[in-house]
């Protein structure tokens, strides 16, 4: 079914203009304008609706990253503060997310809309098939109290399959976790302290609102549909189940009740086959868009994990920028490198760089730095961009930079001397 959006009285966005209120709603279009404070931290996954986690640290870890982009400088220790004082708390939504205090309820409760889910399905089969270590391992957490994977020692000599390798005892922990009877209580050196979800839940801040579970389905799977298209600012209708990762996908059938309702407006997008949706609170920052009275000022490097581009094809219609993260590709066949930051600058991704931080050192190190074709070393963008990165590293505590390539290869002694200019 396609929906007849086309009328005068619609406004037209041109793929610039998508890009800037996809860009608005995430909270990248200009830089802080201030100093960041704790409040911001939580501000920021609340817009997002969530922050997913992961653990490479070639680089700062990509939660850190992420808020990096949007907040500027700021102690990364605001986050595992901000988890252990019960702001924020950890599920499966994305993937392993951080969500608010707030939201946290919508996730347990929603764990039956992602049953399809891999971690939900490796959990109650790892459950149906080691049920009796489980449930030991879960009666000693209520008799002892909170525990790490790290407090479990593996046995001389065993050898764990799997990716990640881990302990019979970090694979139980995880897989309640995604069960539901175990929560995050607080990080330490970012290793998860697991304790009762009863246990955690009575520490959130706000309070938790049991009401939260109480939710029908349908209705749950309403607001997720309508917290994805917020904090998407715009969407195409086939991008909005990625998000929360919701089964089956999202229709333009379904969402024509929340466009009857008001709680969605459906507008054209220069090149798209479809319409664009925009959630009703965004309609002033649609409104200005469209009057082209949105700039975006902001340069940032973000996560490969960051929201606007995590999803190749979103990313791929949005900003012509095709992305994969390559750090599971065997090292030859990488056409960029392990753990590749795109650049953000001034509405567009214009480029990618590999770095590494070597912190022992205080070496910023960037393996490689690309352009996008047709993006052009302008004065303003080696400026900018030198400064970001210098930003960067002096926030990752590696304040000296080594650039080792860049493509165009005259980019590298513009990004040296604005360096050396710069002091």
């Amino acid at each position: 079914m396609s929906l007849n959006y086309a009328s005068a009285s619609v406004p037209r966005l041109s793929r610039a203009q998508a890009r800037l209120l996809h860009l608005a709603a995430q909270g990248l279009l200009q830089p802080p304008r201030r100093k960041a404070r704790r409040s911001d931290l939580v501000a920021a996954v609340e817009r997002m609706r969530l922050l997913q986690i992961d653990t490479i640290h070639v680089v700062a870890r990509s939660p850190w990253l992420v808020l990096h982009a949007r907040l500027g400088d700021y102690p990364s220790a605001w986050l595992d503060e901000a988890l252990a004082q019960g702001q924020l708390a950890e599920c499966w939504a994305h993937e392993a997310c951080f969500v608010t205090a707030a939201d946290i309820g919508l996730h347990l409760h929603g764990r039956d809309l992602r049953e399809h889910h891999w971690a939900h399905r490796h959990a109650v089969r790892m459950h149906r098939e080691q049920r009796a270590p489980m449930e030991a391992l879960l009666a000693g957490i209520r008799d002892s109290g909170p525990v790490r994977a790290a407090d479990f020692v593996r046995a001389q000599g065993a050898q764990t399959p799997g990716w990640w390798q881990w302990k019979p005892e970090k694979r139980w922990l995880e897989a309640w976790f995604a069960l539901g009877e175990l929560m995050v209580l607080r990080r330490e050196r970012f290793q998860r302290v697991y304790d009762l979800t009863a246990n955690v839940l009575e520490r959130l801040d706000p309070p938790f609102d049991a009401a939260t579970c109480a939710l029908p389905a349908a209705a749950l799977r309403r607001r997720f549909i309508l917290d994805s298209v917020r904090a998407l600012g715009v969407t195409q209708a086939g991008w909005i189940a990625d998000y929360f990762r919701l089964k089956p996908a999202v229709s333009e059938f379904e969402l024509a009740p929340l466009l009857a309702d008001g709680e969605l407006l459906a507008v054209p997008v220069e090149g798209w086959t479809t319409p664009g949706y925009v959630h009703r609170d965004h309609a002033d920052v649609l409104a200005r868009a469209v009057r082209g009275r949105l700039r975006a000022s902001h340069t940032a490097l973000l996560s490969p994990f960051d929201p606007v581009v995590w999803d190749r094809a979103r990313a791929l219609a949005m900003f012509d920028f095709d992305y994969t993260l390559e750090c599971y590709t065997p090292a030859a066949r990488r056409r960029y490198g392990y753990f590749v930051l795109p650049i953000l600058h001034r509405g567009r991704l214009v480029g990618r760089l590999d770095a590494k931080a070597h912190r022992a050192a205080g070496v910023f190190e960037i393996k490689t730095l690309f352009l996008q074709p047709g993006i052009a070393p302008t004065p303003a963008l080696v400026q900018e961009l030198a400064a970001t990165i210098a930003a960067s590293a002096r926030w990752h505590a590696t304040p000296q930079i080594r650039l080792l390539r860049t493509q165009p290869a005259s980019l590298a002694a513009a990004l040296r001397a604005a360096w050396r200019a710069a002091g």
